[in-house]
């Protein structure tokens, strides 16, 4: 069963120790250069192939030529952040397969487990699914769901993926080395479709209620950037809040120093955790303190 693979984060990791697990003889691994800011938080595929002493690459064009000698009776995916050409997917004589972090057809494209956060959702889950063209739109394997708590940010619900996608493939990569696996039928016009998220992304719109105010700041908390505002001309970045849904000071408004209380369109939010650009992350009540903060001090976009 010779199999290439195309990978990056700890999705690839799992994803690459499972196939060596359901006897798939990986034949190479194309990734990406590690990013720093994910240093201590997610495994490097790289390292992962030289513990599986695996030939690991950055694709280039120049590497068809290599994928076609080997001849690969499977090629799968697992979180790698490019689309695999038509060309490519064609080498795979027994199927081409992509794991992806949302219950497809719904949150197709990029970043849905912030996109899940960011929307309020209470429930998500993995698909392995056949790779086509277009993003995430081929016919679907399996799906394992996964709630999503109150409590989580998107380090929290990444980790409950990466345990339902390792069961996923505990069941279902013999089935598809048997070829006994299921195939069902995507309809895409039921699901939503969401893209890369940017800078603009993360900023806080106080106008909006308190609820979607939280639940940005959870989807982008550490490790991502970090949602963010601006008080006294200086960027303020809110690692984790509460919801006060009593307030009615008027959007953007410090309501209270201790604790720390913002007012949004509707209610407000309690922060937790925060930090000003040059400054340590401390806890609302402190900063308030450290940077002399005051009631009726208004933040800003």
């Amino acid at each position: 069963m010779k199999t290439i693979v195309f990978a990056y984060s700890e999705f690839g990791c799992i994803g690459i120790e499972a196939l060596a697990a359901a006897g798939y003889d990986v034949q190479a691994v194309f990734t990406y250069p590690d990013d720093p800011r994910d240093a201590g938080f997610y495994r490097s595929v790289a390292q992962t192939c030289i513990e599986y002493d695996i030939p690991a690459y950055i694709y280039e064009d120049t590497h068809f030529t290599l994928i076609q000698n080997i001849a690969p009776d499977y090629i799968f995916s697992f979180y790698y952040r490019s689309l695999i050409s038509d060309q490519v997917l064609a080498l795979a004589r027994k199927g081409a397969y992509n794991i992806h972090g949302s219950l497809l057809p719904d949150y197709r494209g990029r970043a849905p487990v912030n996109w899940v956060l960011v929307n309020g959702e209470t429930r998500t889950g993995v698909t392995l699914h056949h790779m086509v063209s277009r993003a995430d739109a081929g016919d679907i394997v399996a799906q394992v769901p996964v709630d999503i708590a109150y409590e989580d940010t998107a380090y929290s619900l990444q980790r409950k993926l990466l345990v339902a996608a390792e069961a996923l493939f505990k069941t279902q990569l013999p089935l598809i080395a048997q070829g006994k696996a299921a195939r069902i039928t995507q309809d895409i016009s039921k699901g939503r479709y969401f893209g890369r998220r940017g800078p603009e992304d993360v900023k806080i719109d106080w106008s909006k209620p308190a609820e979607a105010v939280r639940n940005l700041i959870r989807a982008v908390t550490v490790p991502y950037p970090g949602a963010f505002t601006e008080v006294n001309g200086r960027k303020f970045m809110i690692w984790s809040a509460d919801i006060d849904k009593k307030t009615s000071e008027k959007l953007g408004i410090i309501a209270s120093i201790s604790p720390l209380i913002i007012a949004c369109g509707q209610g407000a939010i309690v922060v937790k955790c925060a930090q000003f650009d040059d400054g340590l992350p401390l806890s609302g009540k402190q900063l308030a303190l450290e940077y002399s903060l005051k009631i009726g001090q208004k933040f800003t976009p």
